[in-house]
């Protein structure tokens, strides 16, 4: 028997003012071309992210040319090896640009140390690399965009003793609910990608629903994270519109409440407003 064919990415019925509050545009395909479909589904503004010094570098190039792309700079902690003198340099310079508004993504990741070793930053490496971006953030004044796999107790732990920066988004938010009650009483932003879709993720809605004002994004991570019904295909910004409404609905509240809170928020939390 042949598998079913997956159905062709659609975006959602076009909502105004919607934001992808963390996007790989450098992963997916040609700039220009994504941001126009963006921008026809309703995205005002997005944050594409690096995950190494090339991505990075490109992201806020990426930014510099389109108004309403920002960019976050840093490097992945799965490739904190590659954190050297010259790299921290290159950072700083790319960090004083207004247009990277975020210092991430960084972070800790104990599930590629687990499943790829060979090719994955240690932990202690990891979080070596994440308190000078911790340190990078609180010089700059900008937030500091967080990566957590599988590494709840030890990230909050680096957080808790760490400088605090102005303000700390856990991207692609996907921790249980006690970790979310915990990040939203330390006053951290909660980002929801595609995976909240997923039909066994509840408690991830819950979450979602958890959150004040304020301290909720919304992103696609895309290329990764598609939500449904498109759950393995390419995601791109276009399809934001899939996420809000399902975060919409988990807060009962109306997905063009929810993105018009949402794009506020995000210019709060990128230094914006």
């Amino acid at each position: 028997m042949s598998k079913k064919k997956r159905p062709t990415p659609q975006p959602a019925e076009f909502i105004p003012h919607l934001v992808d509050a963390h996007t790989h545009l450098a992963s997916i395909g040609e700039a220009a071309e994504l941001v126009e479909r963006a921008r026809a589904a309703g995205v005002e503004k997005l944050c594409t992210v690096g995950d190494g010094l090339d991505e990075a570098a490109a992201a806020l190039r990426t930014a510099q040319e389109f108004p309403d792309v920002y960019a976050a700079c840093a490097i992945h902690p799965t490739r904190a090896q590659e954190l050297d003198a010259p790299a921290r340099e290159k950072l700083r310079v790319m960090a004083a640009d207004p247009r990277c508004v975020a210092i991430g993504e960084t972070g800790l990741d104990t599930y590629w140390i687990k499943h790829s070793p060979e090719d994955t930053a240690s932990l202690e490496v990891q979080e070596e690399a994440l308190r000078w971006h911790i340190d990078l953030a609180v010089e700059t004044g900008k937030t500091l965009m967080i990566h957590n796999r599988e590494a709840d107790a030890d990230l909050l732990r680096v957080l808790a003793d760490a400088p605090a920066p102005p303000r700390t988004m856990l991207h692609c938010f996907s921790s249980p609910l006690d970790v979310a009650n915990e990040a939203i009483e330390r006053g951290y932003i909660l980002s929801f990608a595609g995976n909240v879709t997923f039909k066994r993720n509840e408690e991830m809605r819950q979450a979602a629903a958890l959150a004040p004002a304020g301290q909720l994004l919304i992103e696609t991570d895309a290329p990764y994270m598609t939500p449904e019904p498109y759950r393995g295909s390419r995601n791109e910004p276009a399809f934001i519109g899939h996420t809000a409404a399902c975060v919409a609905q988990a807060r009962g509240m109306r997905v063009q409440e929810l993105a018009e809170e949402v794009s506020a928020t995000f210019d709060a939390v990128y230094g914006l407003a």
